[in-house]
C-alpha cells in the first residue's frame, strides 16, 4: 500500500473489509473540517492483526478503526481503556497517547445514541427500552444507552442465558434485566434490534403487544431496502422505524473527534450515503 507518509495516516482494519464505507465517510469529514489526512481500508489476515496494529503505529500512523472480527483483540491489545471500551469488552477505535500508550475506545454506542437523539429527534431518558440480541453489537451500546437514564432496559435473546450474563454486567449502571422472549410484556417506548438476523430475512420469535402507535423502533443494521425488523415494526403499528446508517456515520464522527479534536458535521454525508443506498434498490 503506497502512501504519502507526510500526511497523517488512518486505517480501518477488518476481514472482510471491501464493503466498508469508512474511507468515504472520513474523507468527507476531513474535507468538511479542513483536516489533511489519508484514510484507507485494509484487509488483515486473521492471524496478522496484532502485528499489523503494531507496525502501523511504529511507522507513525495516527489512528485505527477496527471492525469484525477484531474488536475484542483490539481491546485486549490496549494499555489504556476508555469506560466505553471497558464495558463493551471491545474496541473500534485505537490511537497512541502522548505517553506512547495504546488507547482503545468504543464509539458504537455513542454513535447510536447521537443518531437517535440528534438526527432522529428521539428521547431515551425515562423510556422503557427493549434491546434484542446479546452479542458484541449489543454489549457495545448498552453503556451509552444506560447513561441516558431510561426508565428500564430489557434484553431479550434467543439464548436466554446469554442475555442474563450480559444484563448482569451492566446492573451497576441502571435498571436492566433479561427476559425470555416468550415472556416479554409490552408496551415498550423503543425496541432496538442488535441482531443481524433481519438482514437474512429472519426475525426473533417476538410476541404480540410489544408496541403502541407511539413506540419507535431502530435496527442497528442497515440496507438499501427496509430491513425485515423495521418492516415488522411498521406492520405492528410503530410510529417510526429507522435503520443504523446514521449510527455508522455518528460512530465514525466520534472516532474522528478522538483523533483530530474536532467533531465533524454529519448531516451532509448521511444524506449522501442514504442517496447512494437508494440507487441500489
Amino acid at each position: 500500500m503506497a502512501v504519502d507518509t507526510a500526511i497523517d495516516q488512518y486505517r480501518v482494519l477488518g476481514n472482510p473489509i471491501h464493503q466498508s464505507k469508512s474511507p468515504n465517510i472520513h474523507s468527507a469529514f476531513a474535507e468538511a473540517t479542513g483536516q489533511h489526512i489519508n484514510y484507507q481500508a485494509q484487509l488483515v489476515a486473521e492471524d496478522a492483526f496484532e502485528a499489523t496494529v503494531k507496525a502501523f503505529f511504529e511507522s507513525g500512523g495516527k489512528g485505527l478503526n477496527v471492525t469484525v472480527p477484531f474488536k475484542q483483540r483490539a481491546f485486549a491489545m490496549a494499555q489504556i481503556l476508555s469506560p466505553a471500551a471497558q464495558k463493551a469488552e471491545a474496541a473500534n477505535t485505537l490511537y497512541v497517547n502522548p505517553q506512547g500508550q495504546l488507547v482503545a475506545d468504543n464509539t458504537d454506542g455513542m454513535g447510536l445514541v447521537r443518531d437517535i437523539c440528534h438526527n432522529l429527534g428521539g428521547e431515551l431518558k425515562a423510556q422503557r427500552i427493549l434491546v434484542l440480541g446479546a452479542g458484541g453489537a449489543v454489549r457495545g451500546v448498552l453503556q451509552p444507552i444506560l447513561a441516558q437514564r431510561p426508565a428500564q432496559v430489557v434484553i431479550a435473546n434467543r439464548t436466554h442465558s446469554k442475555a442474563l450474563d450480559l444484563a448482569a454486567s451492566f446492573t451497576d449502571l441502571g435498571l436492566i434485566e433479561a427476559v425470555p422472549m416468550a415472556q416479554l410484556q409490552g408496551p415498550f417506548d423503543w425496541i432496538i434490534n442488535g441482531t443481524s438476523a433481519s438482514l437474512a430475512g429472519d426475525l426473533p420469535p417476538l410476541p404480540a403487544g410489544l408496541l403502541t402507535n407511539t413506540s419507535r423502533c431502530y435496527d442497528m443494521m442497515y440496507s438499501a431496502q427496509t430491513t425485515v425488523f423495521n418492516a415488522w415494526a411498521l406492520g405492528q403499528g410503530a410510529a417510526a422505524a429507522d435503520d443504523g446508517l446514521g449510527m455508522l456515520v455518528e460512530q465514525a464522527a466520534q472516532s474522528f473527534n478522538l483523533w483530530r479534536s474536532v467533531l465533524p458535521p454529519t448531516a451532509e454525508i448521511l444524506l449522501a450515503l442514504r442517496s447512494e443506498l437508494r440507487k441500489q434498490i
